[in-house]
């Protein structure tokens, strides 16, 4: 035997075998794919009359369920249960104790609760800042309920002094005094009850905060006269309004601070800048019926001088946020605030009197980001 003829020999048989271990491989794994191909489809097919078989059933539960005395004799039970609530609620509705209660719930503007808010943001700063933080409970709540007892006997005290000329106004013709609803005397007791009630809260608290009282008091009962007097009744509102956030600082802290006076002055500015906007909105019924306002003092640079208020205001905060020791987030707020204030500029650019009002509405969203700011600084303090 030729003994060069053997490795070619071995390579010839080496080379069918792996043929034919290729060709029975690939036989292998084309019938292995074909079956899991096959079972795939079978589950899919299965799983699609399952699911449109349970649809079926569902569908069947359905309308027999639609079908059923069961849910006719609940339907007439929740129609009767519902007419009957709606007859109680006419009922009521009718009475005279009801009807007064709305009556009183106009005079003090609870249905209209942007004046609550535009109080309670300065309110909620000056706590916070107060206590760096959660002020405490009781001091909370008796400042959160003596805000909405103030603004709601304000309310009440500026309708008795425009009794007589609320009438002229168009926005204003209609509110429960004017329009005879509710006598004088009515007025004035909702006023001093509603005082009354938010004084008690306030001897709760230290002794600097009930003498601040009186003067919070004063200004309150005092603002609404003011324009018959002067053309700066905003900036006694702003007082007024102002007021709360030094009172709201000692009842936490029991101290009076550069801050204190820096929020109160914050306060005025910020009230001064909405309540002109707010005045423009009536500013043609003024000029008739001879009421003064900031409106009427600015003129034609109305626009110039609250834009100048308010960048008074920002800078004005930048120094409370530098004396309080604040930080990003509060710059934050701030700057958010600043947007809000563009924006109202934006609003009134051509004093019409609808656009007026939405800037004065849309100072809540200013008041909301500060205290945000303020809010989200001392809860993430440590972490900054």
């Amino acid at each position: 035997m030729d003994k060069s003829s053997t490795p070619s020999r071995i390579s010839t048989t080496l080379k069918s075998k792996l043929k034919t271990f290729w060709c029975q491989s690939a036989l292998f794994y084309r019938t292995f794919f074909d079956k899991v191909v096959s079972l795939v489809l079978i589950a899919i097919h299965a799983t699609r009359h399952l699911f449109k078989a349970t649809l079926i059933k569902i569908d069947q539960f359905i309308d027999y369920i639609a079908r059923h005395p069961l849910l006719d004799k609940l339907e007439t039970a929740y129609s009767s249960l519902h007419s009957k609530i709606r007859q109680l609620s006419l009922s009521i509705q009718q009475t005279k104790a009801y009807q007064k209660a709305a009556l009183y719930v106009q005079l003090v503007r609870l249905d209209k609760p942007i004046g609550i808010l535009l109080l309670l943001w300065p309110t909620l700063i000056a706590l916070w800042i107060a206590a760096r933080g959660w002020p405490e409970p009781a001091v909370l709540f008796v400042f959160i309920a003596g805000v909405i007892l103030m603004r709601s006997a304000g309310c009440a005290i500026n309708d008795y002094a425009d009794r007589h000329v609320d009438n002229k106004v168009k926005r204003t013709k209609h509110r429960p005094l004017t329009s005879g609803k509710i006598s004088e005397k009515e007025t004035l007791l909702v006023f001093a009850t509603l005082s009354l009630s938010a004084f008690i809260l306030v001897l709760f608290m230290n002794e600097l905060t009930i003498w601040m009282s009186f003067i919070g008091i004063l200004l309150a009962a005092s603002y609404p006269f003011m324009k018959r007097y002067h053309y700066l009744p905003q900036v006694h509102l702003g007082a007024a309004f102002g007021w709360s956030a030094p009172m709201a600082y000692t009842a936490q802290a029991n101290e009076v601070t550069a801050v204190t006076w820096l929020i109160f002055l914050a306060t005025i500015l910020w009230a001064t800048a909405y309540d002109t906007m707010y005045a423009m909105v009536d500013y043609d019924d003024d000029i008739k019926i001879g009421v003064k306002s900031t409106a009427i003092l600015f003129g034609n640079q109305d626009r110039l001088i609250i834009g100048i208020i308010q960048i008074l205001l920002i800078l004005n905060l930048i120094l409370i946020g530098n004396r309080a020791e604040l930080s990003g987030f509060y710059y934050l707020g701030v700057t958010a605030a600043s947007v809000f204030a563009v924006y109202q500029q934006y609003l009134i650019k051509d004093r019409k009197r609808e656009l007026c009002f939405q800037a004065f509405l849309n100072n809540n969203w200013f008041g909301l980001v500060l205290f945000v700011g303020i809010f989200l600084d001392y809860q993430f303090a440590d972490l900054v």
